[in-house]
């Protein structure tokens, strides 16, 4: 794989021209938010740790809009090195998206402004370099609808992060053995044609599909969670000093989750107190009542909780394939916390194996019922030994961009060859879950989605702007190491 160095891709951007961005210093003053890409000190397990951060002028992480603000934004990078900062779920304008492969970097110590109609609902930011999204370089975004004000339900967020004691760089080198590519050197609008990696070529993996189905998976077995990480944080805390959050008394609580983590998935559990999921990745779903909820990387769900008495309701995210464990608790005046293990008595199942969940799910507001133009099917490939992952064969620096003209209907089906999930997410668009293993539904609305080990998922949307928009695992050493493409939407 090529390497490219930090240092030669700041040299190339350096003379990249930004014009089609917003000038902070030509906007109106007065009227725009500011964040600032920074680092800052948390606890975590008694020992105090350096980490990224986005903060807001009141020294908090994020941000929440009332209903029909606008987002405008002046972005500073306070950071000793280059960033940039992705509004994930968000639909901006193309050069203001927050990628490398479109967007110049900012270099430390510079300011962008950013001004576009946000979509409402529960979304997030984060930075689209690999190490510093380990590094906890990202925060909620919140945007409130009229209707949920008008609810009068305290909102809430729980944040999710995995966590190490390591440098972001020590995580990648172990995961990614040595694999990992230079995230931000990327080609800007360069598209590569040239031969699959890995030697396995589309009409190979359709042969190697069709023997999988006949002799099965040959008992292999399913990969979870490539790092050991020290700590899992919501709201930057552990179980062993939770962020307590104060309720009332059988009071009524909108919960926004948002899984931030690199590399981890999650259960989300209200334990003995049903909860009615309203939301998936910002969009409305026709509400489903339960006490276990799976929650893929980059996904976000809505919960609404009615407390029905006065005690204290733990709300718990369960690593997949492990014991571990964090969360919040929801307390009402007067209630006694309380202590919580950080580990569960048993091992959480795979967060893969809660696909009944998306099968059932229905968006309140479906894509618009029209013909589909074009169809595409997209294979997912890779494994550990060696840690590299690919889409339809290839890897960052020889894809094929997924070409659909401006305004076409696309349904783009994932079709996973590999031993591990992959959380799927495509920048610039909304789409709609039409298809699990073969399975024809009327799905959610989503910008992420967890294609199942061995799995198919298709989605619908109609393409947007003319332009390059990145689609890729969100699993960070799976993006590190290459599994990422283009939609090359054009005229």
């Amino acid at each position: 794989m090529t390497q490219l160095s930090r240092r030669s891709f700041l040299a190339a951007t350096a003379a990249m021209s930004a014009a089609c961005l917003i000038p902070a210093r030509a906007r109106a003053a007065g009227n725009a938010l500011t964040l600032s890409a920074t680092t800052r000190v948390i606890e975590v397990q008694g020992r105090a740790a350096t980490v990224m951060g986005l903060m807001n002028a009141q020294g908090g992480l994020g941000l929440t809009l009332d209903p029909g603000q606008r987002f405008r934004v002046d972005l500073t990078n306070d950071l000793a090195e280059a960033a940039i900062v992705h509004w994930h779920g968000q639909i901006p304008p193309n050069a203001q998206d927050g990628v490398p492969n479109t967007n110049a970097m900012l270099s430390p110590g510079e300011s962008r402004a950013y001004d576009y109609a946000p979509r409402p609902g529960t979304f997030w930011m984060h930075s689209h370099i690999p190490d510093q999204e380990i590094g906890l370089l990202a925060a909620p975004l919140i945007v409130r609808r009229p209707e949920e004000v008008q609810a009068d339900r305290q909102e809430v967020v729980m944040f999710l992060h995995d966590f190490a004691f390591r440098s972001p760089a020590e995580v990648l080198a172990e995961v990614a053995q040595g694999m990992a590519m230079d995230h931000g050197a990327m080609n800007h609008g360069a598209m590569n044609g040239g031969a699959p990696m890995g030697g396995m070529a589309g009409h190979d993996m359709s042969q190697m599909m069709a023997g999988m189905a006949e002799g099965g998976m040959g008992g292999m077995a399913m990969d979870l969670n490539d790092f050991e990480w020290d700590a899992y944080l919501a709201n930057d805390r552990t179980l062993a000093d939770p962020d307590v959050v104060a309720v009332e008394k059988g009071g009524r609580v909108r919960l926004r989750v948002v899984n931030a983590a690199a590399m981890t998935a999650f259960w989300i559990d209200t334990g003995a107190v049903p909860a009615r999921l309203v939301a998936v990745d910002g969009d409305p779903v026709v509400p489903v009542t339960g006490t276990r909820f799976p929650l893929a990387q980059a996904q976000r769900l809505d919960l609404e909780i009615d407390l029905p008495d006065a005690a204290a309701l733990p709300v718990l995210a369960l690593r997949e394939g492990g014991r571990q464990r964090t969360g919040i608790v929801l307390a009402p005046p007067g209630a006694e916390v309380p202590r919580l293990a950080d580990l569960s008595e048993t091992a959480h199942p795979p967060v893969a194996s809660g696909l009944d969940l998306e099968l059932g799910l229905r968006a309140v507001t479906p894509l618009a019922d029209r013909p589909v133009d074009q169809r595409h099917m997209m294979m997912l490939g890779g494994g550990m030994q060696p840690y590299l992952w690919t889409l339809d064969g290839r890897s960052w620096d020889n894809r094929l961009p997924v070409q659909v003209k401006s305004g076409a209907r696309m349904e783009l089906t994932f079709h996973n060859m590999s031993m591990m999930a992959h959380p799927m997410h495509l920048h610039g668009h909304v789409f709609q879950v039409v298809e699990v293993n073969g399975q024809r539904i009327a799905g959610a609305l989503r910008d992420t989605v967890l294609v199942p080990v061995m799995g198919s998922v298709t989605v619908a949307f109609d393409a947007g702007e003319v332009a390059p928009w990145m689609l890729h695992c969100h699993h960070m050493g799976h993006l590190a190491t290459g599994m990422m493409t283009e939609l090359a939407v054009s005229a």
